[in-house]
């Protein structure tokens, strides 16, 4: 008994009065893969994304912080190169990371309590962890 559908390869496929054909691109879709969840992925990944937690500076920390931003601001005049590590929010999910900036400080906005660099980004000072001299990292 042969397997090879003889008997039935010479026949069309079927038509219908009140059915059309359905194109190659419609045919094509019913085959494409199907996503139940829509979104699913997206927040799995979103999920999986590592954030840090913002960190508590110590005593000493802090008091060197604050000798450097001093330092800073009084010697705005001679724009010194230096660089920030601050903490930057996340802003789907608690947390967020650290991010180190160097540059060139053209103002201290004292009203908000945020350095200006000269090429416009504005770094909050209670978000800094860290504020180098660039002349002295080298």
């Amino acid at each position: 008994m042969p397997d090879n559908y003889d008997d039935i390869k010479h026949l069309t496929r079927p038509q219908y009065d009140d059915l059309h054909s359905m194109s190659m691109h419609d045919r094509a879709a019913q085959f494409s893969p199907f996503a139940a969840l829509v979104g699913y992925d997206d927040a799995v990944a979103e999920t999986a994304r590592l954030t840090d937690s913002k960190a508590e500076l110590t005593e000493d920390e802090m008091s060197e912080l604050n000798a450097n931003l001093n330092r800073l601001l009084d010697s705005l005049d001679e724009q010194p190169q230096i660089s920030v590590t601050y903490f930057v929010p996340d802003g789907k999910k608690s947390g967020g990371k650290y991010v180190e900036k160097q540059g060139v400080v053209r103002i201290y906005d004292s009203y908000v309590g945020e350095l200006v660099f000269t090429d416009g980004v504005r770094i909050a000072v209670a978000d800094m962890t860290k504020l180098d001299f660039m002349e002295e990292l080298q």
